[in-house]
């Protein structure tokens, strides 16, 4: 099929014929040259500019992909697919600093388990808080699947600011899944195991003494926390639970999670018996478990929750007498259980069926009220029979998985694993409207806001398991394929492949760029995990060290271009903090801190304070020093840790020889007045025009005055010094407040590109 008209493919080649032939033309190349040099096709073409985004310009929305392995969370920019960071969250992440300060070293130790520190993670389900069933862009959740975690991540910084651990599971799939208005997050067991910790039970009691779950974590808004104490369970039957959703509109206050080996199969191979996969996959049906979560939180404020292990557990004898538990056979072996955008149907797939089931939320309901059951499972659960709760099925093809939504109404996508494709559907209507093949074995896939009430369509990403022949070889371990798919027409068009080099990303949501108001900079002094004043912060002239017996203090600054304290002196043995405060406003002055030998870095971003602590455990000469590019004296951004043997005496040292002289000195001073010459024509610029208007000139503006505040003091020195004759140090402090105005240069005129850049506008005088 077309994607354009003959006309259309005309006018993008004219066009770039055009822009060859023009004056200052990229090279000499045209665009027929180019797609004929590389083998280009008129789609190749279209794709591109459907995913090109020009310099200066930005992504429409922003993805949020699970890390895999790496126990982290990939963020990328669509449609170009450029990624933009990756976020530490279950393990460290040194560019950030993550796992290294103190700050952060307190998050991660909430994901202790047993005491032990955890140093992987497997991350699957990212979640974005929801207000009335729509994306808010506030916050981020994400699950642990290897070590049953649940982390908080905030928006306004893209830091992690908790992490907590199940209490009574010891591995799960199910989350991170948010209710309505981000009450709770949803999270669900996936290989039963007893609930209580630390006791032994053999797997010949596997049906009586093994048990499943979900858990509601309560999140704080105001604190951005997961509340622990106010958080609860359901205990379940230990069938493999898997994915879950909550309910929308009519369906609000349930969630549903579905399941796997309901057959409640126990293996051995080694034993001689069948695996898992033979005994798991034998009957036709799993179950879905429906559960009152509204309800469930009130028999918890009532007292009517269990203990076990320091958490509130609804036991499944009180769920099936208080009515808030229910279960309806589905297709088997499922992933993933998603809700429509108008909350009236839940729509599962079953990997071994080739069909998805539409069930009706108004039919269980319907069910539930006229007590209509097929019977109790096993554990007396009531079992709504498949034909009393489905609304209907869609035959799609092999191994449907995971389904997202369009803007359009009651238009859907399901990926397909096996037949390695997507599947265009109407969950209305019930027939198939497209479908389209990707590379390969796709698993979860996403559309914009999908499975939100607000779904934006757009675009969509297929995660595809498999790469093979997509990308240049690398070794064995390849890249997996997140493919950018165009659903804005009928048909569905493929954009982009984009290779995926951390872990196996299991899940991804996005949302549209403009919801998220990340700031740019912190208050001075902010402990950037917990958003409260840093008890190390102090501002510039207000450095020191503190000594209390062998433990040692350093209160320090970072600016463009150096580090205060400059020199470090401590004994061996001496415990260290260092307390370092960014003083910086200009939002990118990132700087970073470290310590040769020590394992010692930290990232701080402009007003962030961190800490970082060592045992000075060795003698000798240490450099520090700024490890992110920060001026054009970053080199020089430096110091100096001294850890002085034990029972050391100071020697005399030997005074340093002049190398200036007044040559030099006023070399120096006409340097100083050309510059300063610069920094006028900048300054009559930037107040020429609406500056105020923007507010990140305006903090680059009082940067540099803050920057040049600073040169009065080493003026008055150096005037000192040369009145003294002492040319060596009037020549020094001369050069330092040019590297003042250096500095306020640079800001100035970075201010000024930006003012030129975005069109800004002469002011009246």
């Amino acid at each position: 099929m077309k994607l354009f008209s003959k006309r259309t493919t005309t006018l993008i080649i004219a066009a770039g014929i055009g822009l060859a032939a023009s004056a200052g033309a990229w090279s000499e190349e045209s665009l027929q040259d180019v797609m004929k040099r590389r083998d280009l096709s008129q789609q190749d073409l279209m794709a591109a500019a459907k995913t090109y985004v020009p310099t200066g310009k930005r992504d429409e929305f922003v993805a949020f992909s699970s890390g895999g392995q790496s126990g982290q969370v990939i963020v990328y920019g669509i449609p170009s697919m450029r990624i933009l960071k990756y976020i530490g969250v279950f393990t460290p992440e040194p560019w950030q600093g993550y796992g290294f300060d103190e700050e952060s070293k307190k998050v991660l130790a909430g994901g202790k388990i047993d005491g032990k520190n955890i140093t992987w993670g497997d991350t699957h389900h990212p979640a974005v808080s929801e207000t009335l069933g729509k994306y808010d862009g506030q916050f981020l959740f994400i699950n642990d699947k290897a070590n049953p975690r649940l982390a908080v991540i905030d928006l306004r910084d893209f830091e992690t600011k908790q992490i907590v651990v199940n209490p009574i599971y010891k591995s799960e799939h199910g989350g991170a899944f948010v209710t309505s208005n981000t009450e709770y997050i949803i999270e669900a067991a996936q290989y039963a195991t007893p609930l209580e910790n630390k006791k032994f039970v053999p797997l010949d009691q596997f049906n009586e003494k093994y048990r499943g779950g979900v858990t509601y974590w309560k999140f704080d808004r105001k604190a951005g926390l997961i509340d622990v104490k106010k958080s609860f369970s359901l205990e379940l039957p230990p069938y493999s639970q898997d994915l879950s959703d909550a309910g929308k509109g009519p369906s609000d206050g349930w969630s549903f999670t579905n399941s796997f080996c309901a057959e409640r199969y126990v293996g051995g191979i080694e034993k001689g018996r069948p695996p898992y996969e033979a005994g798991c996959s034998a009957k036709d049906t799993d179950y879905l478990h429906v559960i009152n979560w509204r309800k469930a939180a009130e028999l918890v404020a009532q007292g009517k929750a269990k203990k076990i292990n320091g958490h509130d557990v609804i036991m499944m004898e009180t769920a099936i007498k208080e009515g808030i538990l229910f279960l309806v056979p589905e297709p088997k072996s499922p992933h993933g259980v998603d809700v429509t955008p108008d909350g009236k149907f839940m729509v599962v797939a079953g990997k071994l069926d080739t069909h998805v089931s539409v069930f009706s939320f108004e039919k269980i309901m319907a069910a539930i009220k006229a007590q209509k059951f097929e019977g109790k499972d096993p554990y007396g659960i009531p079992v709504i029979a498949m034909k009393d709760a489905l609304d209907k099925q869609v035959q799609l093809g092999l191994g449907p998985l995971h389904t997202q939504y369009d803007s359009k109404p009651c238009v859907a996508y399901t990926s397909l694993y096996v037949d390695s494709q997507v599947a265009k559907w109407n969950y209305c209507e019930g027939k198939v409207l497209d479908k389209i093949s990707v590379h390969y074995n796709i698993g979860h896939l996403m559309t914009m806001e999908g499975d939100s009430m607000d779904p934006k369509g757009r675009y969509l990403v297929a995660l595809n398991k498999l790469a093979i022949d997509r990308f240049t070889p690398v070794g064995p371990l390849h890249p997996q394929n997140h493919q950018l798919i165009d659903i804005s027409n009928d048909k569905m068009h493929l954009l982009y492949d984009m290779p995926i080099p951390l872990g196996e990303p299991h899940y991804v949501v996005a949302i549209e760029a403009s919801k998220l108001k990340p700031a740019v900079r912190y208050k001075v002094g902010t402990n950037s995990r917990n958003d409260k004043p840093h008890p190390g912060m102090v501002r510039a002239g207000e450095e020191k060290v503190v000594r209390k017996g062998s433990n040692v203090e350093v209160f320090g600054t970072l600016i463009r271009s150096h580090i205060t304290p400059e020199t470090i002196e401590v004994n061996v043995g001496d415990e260290v903090t260092i307390n370092l405060t960014n003083l910086e406003r200009a939002e990118d002055e990132t700087h970073g801190f470290a310590i040769d030998t020590y394992n010692v870095h930290a990232s701080i971003e402009p007003g962030k304070t961190v800490s970082l602590k060592f045992k000075a455990d060795k003698e000798g000469v240490y450099p520090y020093y700024c490890t992110e590019f920060c001026s054009a004296l970053h080199l020089e951004m430096q110091g100096y840790l001294l850890v002085k043997p034990k029972g050391y005496k100071a020697v005399r040292a030997v005074e340093q020889k002049a190398i200036y002289n007044k040559a030099d000195y006023d070399k120096q001073l006409k340097k100083i007045a050309d510059t300063q010459a610069v920094i006028d024509s900048v300054v009559g610029y930037i107040t020429s025009v609406n500056y105020k208007d923007f507010p990140d000139v305006v903090e680059m503006v009082n940067d540099a005055f803050d920057q040049l505040g600073k040169a009065p003091a080493a003026k008055a020195k150096h005037e000192a010094a040369a009145k003294k004759g002492d040319w060596q140090n009037a020549t020094l402090w001369a050069e330092q407040v040019w590297q003042y105005q250096v500095k306020t240069a640079d800001l100035g005129l970075r201010a000024k590109t930006y003012l030129e850049q975005h069109n800004a506008q002469k002011v009246a005088k």
